[in-house]
């Protein structure tokens, strides 16, 4: 019999965290399972980034968390892996499409997932990593695996998870999409991917919809932008022209004194008050489009 390779240490590790970050053991008990792997040092070093992300405990009594698997036809693998958030109730829910940086589903962006939930829109969290093994428990890591991905396969996992999202048996049949650097371009193009399937999008700093195509979106759009953002800002003159072309509903925002990735509470860009006042507009905004 062969020994466990790291790799397989590390996945047991990141399994017995999901077990944590689900209620189903306590932080004594997996970091004593860790040690007993071996692994203590590398369970440690996932509680920070963690920590730090949370805003909404995964264990909120105001939802119900759990991570599904679907059906990917045209993407990077046959079914994708998504971290599901729930309202409490029995819904109907609007539902929120949460698409996450060039690095994976890491635990900002779950938390982001939470604070959509909490407000009472089902919201599916894809993990464009899940045909890799998932989010690697650091982003320089998970940025590095996302770019090794099949890039338009990645986008049709998005756009999969959107559409199983909209039918899921909870949905009223209302979707609104939104996303962070990648996942913000990724808003953008899913907008036009989808048409009237898609009722709402909140863009955040993301490369702007391919003018070809801005004729398709058909739902409302809320594109936010930091102040220092050049490469990303850039787009945006051509792009309101083909949004004004077309007739999209539209509004922006651009916050002073942020750079980008300003929402993302886990990094040293986060800019507290922009990123409040941003999700605080993006869920009035969704409340308006999406009941």
């Amino acid at each position: 019999m062969s020994a466990i390779t790291q790799t397989e240490i590390d996945q047991q590790v990141f399994s017995l965290y999901d077990e944590y970050c689900h209620g189903r053991i306590d932080r004594r008990e997996f970091l004593k399972r860790a040690g007993a792997l071996g692994a203590l040092g590398f369970a440690i070093s996932l509680l920070p980034d963690y920590a730090r992300a949370q805003t909404i405990s995964f264990t909120d009594e105001r939802i119900r968390a759990q991570y599904v698997s679907y059906p990917s036809p045209g993407g990077n693998a046959a079914n994708l892996r998504g971290y599901l958030v729930q309202p409490k109730g029995q819904g109907p829910f609007p539902t929120v499409l949460v698409v996450h940086e060039n690095r994976g589903l890491n635990p900002y962006i779950e938390d982001v997932a939470r604070r959509a939930a909490i407000e009472g829109y089902l919201a599916l969290a894809p993990d464009g990593l899940a045909p890799l093994g998932g989010y690697p428990g650091n982003d320089d890591d998970g940025r590095d695996m996302q770019a090794k991905l099949d890039q338009a396969k990645l986008r049709t996992d998005m756009l999969n998870g959107a559409r199983f999202l909209k039918s899921h048996k909870l949905s009223s049949g209302k979707l609104g999409v939104t996303g962070f650097c990648w996942g913000g371009g990724t808003t953008n193009w899913l907008a036009t991917a989808l048409g009237a399937d898609m009722h709402a999008g909140a863009p955040f700093y993301g490369a702007a919809a391919e003018t070809a195509r801005v004729p398709d979106i058909k739902a409302a759009l809320m594109i936010q932008y930091a102040e220092t953002d050049e490469r990303i800002n850039a787009m945006w003159p051509a792009y309101e022209t083909a949004l004004k072309a077309s007739g999209v509903q539209y509004e922006m925002h651009m916050y002073p004194g942020t750079q980008h990735d300003f929402h993302n509470n886990s990094t040293p860009r986060y800019h507290e008050p922009s990123a409040k006042l941003a999700w605080e507009r993006t869920i009035a905004f969704f409340k308006k489009h999406l009941a």
